[in-house]
């Protein structure tokens, strides 16, 4: 049992940072229908921002804000530059879009900064541990876990009880109606390009510390973001938390009592299984069109 425990606490801490992956996946597609193949380039971009403000001597709060920042603004100006004019285009050009610009991120990436791995500064270490009787825990992994936590809430908060959020689920449920009633539809898409930088850009600064810092960093954890999104459902953000939690528990759960050879396929049966029973997702709901 205390094994179990175990595997599950490690698995909610992976999972914490899946779910803001995927919080940032959903919130994209649902406002904008855009499936951004992009986001995880974006975060580690961002935390490379964050990198060199630390190594330049900022102090590290304003490091970390900067990279945030400079996540948020790029998302924005990604959306504004090159999303925005092509919305209307097929579904297929959008992917082609955020693959190409995803591509040039990472070649600007290696560009700057190299593909040597970097050791990310982080006030947490993976070394201390709290013990909560037969379970240990690293001061990383409850650090990862609170924040990421602190930042779903967050998030929460934002979507359901500000302007901001009331007009993001306006333009997400009807953007020409929405924009009928005053509402800046361009605008308020530009914020949630924003947000939604900024958040995998925090997931990818709890991220670095316990992988390493290069510009692919981010790959694996943007797929079972989108694992992660696809089980809880594409245009639920309650949903996405679900699915990041139970993802994370899930893979730890099956590399401890099967393989971790394996653990990495998990995410892909996940799609796969989910897409077959229930395409819209735990928490989804039905999509019908009316013609």
């Amino acid at each position: 049992m205390t094994l179990l425990l175990q595997y599950v606490a490690n698995g909610l801490a992976a999972g914490s940072l899946y779910a803001l992956v995927a919080l940032g996946i959903v919130l994209l597609y649902r406002c904008s229908r855009v499936l951004n193949f992009a986001h995880g380039d974006l975060a580690t971009l961002g935390v490379f921002f964050a990198f060199s403000g630390i190594t330049r001597g900022w102090p590290y709060g304003l490091a970390l804000l900067g990279g945030l920042a400079g996540a948020a603004a790029v998302s924005a100006a990604f959306y504004r530059l090159l999303i925005k004019p092509v919305r209307q285009a097929t579904a297929l050009s959008l992917v082609i879009t955020t693959l190409g610009f995803a591509l040039f991120l990472s070649g600007l990436m290696v560009w700057a900064w190299g593909t040597d791995t970097k050791v990310f500064p982080f006030p947490l270490s993976e070394v201390r541990v709290f013990r909560f009787g037969g379970v240990v825990v690293s001061e990383l992994t409850a650090g990862s876990l609170a924040v990421g936590l602190v930042l779903v809430a967050g998030l929460s908060a934002l979507v359901q009880r500000t302007r901001l959020g009331l007009a993001m689920r306006a333009v997400a449920q009807n953007p020409v109606a929405a924009q009928l009633l005053g509402v800046p539809a361009g605008q308020v898409l530009a914020a949630t390009w924003a947000v939604a930088g900024a958040l995998g850009a925090a997931a990818g600064m709890l991220l670095a510390p316990a992988v390493l810092l290069d510009p692919f960093m981010m790959l694996d954890p943007f797929l079972k973001g989108f694992a992660a999104a696809v089980l809880g459902g594409m245009d639920s953000l309650p949903g996405a938390v679900a699915g990041g939690l139970i993802l994370g528990v899930a893979e730890s759960v099956f590399a401890g009592y099967v393989s971790v050879k394996y653990k990495a396929t998990l995410s892909f049966v996940v799609i796969v299984a989910v897409l077959l029973v229930r395409p819209e997702g735990l928490l989804g709901r039905p999509f019908h069109r009316r013609v």
